[in-house]
Formats: structure tokens, C-alpha cells, sequence
């Protein structure tokens, strides 16, 4: 039975980019099947999109500590 992953939205910024990490080596390798491809580049988009959220969140509290700080 397959290995039960965590919901993207529930990863910190580091876990999923090491996360993603490893999913761009396996399919860069090309020995993945097309499904499994599918499914690992499906994978990577959720982890993609909870990193960006991760980094627009840590621009802005930067942003308004400057502004704070100011």
C-alpha cells in the first residue's frame, strides 16, 4: 500500500521544497512511467504553489516590519 503523503497545505516552506526537490531529480532521471511522471508533476504543482504562498507571506511580514520599523 502506498505511503500516505501530507496535504501540501499542512507543510512547512522547508518541507516542501525538499519535497519538490527530490520530485524535479526523479523526474529529471526519466525513469519514472508516464503515469507515475503525471503523478509526481501533480505532486510538485501542489508543493510549487505552498512554497509560493510560504514566500509571499514572508515578503510581506518583512515588508511591514520594515514599515514598522520606519
Amino acid at each position: 500500500m502506498a505511503e500516505k503523503l501530507p496535504d501540501p497545505a499542512s507543510m512547512s516552506y522547508e518541507a516542501a521544497r525538499d519535497e519538490l526537490m527530490a520530485i524535479v531529480a526523479t523526474l529529471e532521471k526519466g525513469t519514472a512511467s508516464l503515469d507515475e511522471s503525471v503523478t509526481l508533476w501533480e505532486r510538485g504543482e501542489a508543493l510549487s504553489q505552498r512554497c509560493e504562498e510560504w514566500l509571499v507571506g514572508a515578503r510581506a511580514r518583512l515588508e511591514a516590519a520594515r514599515k514598522t520599523a520606519e
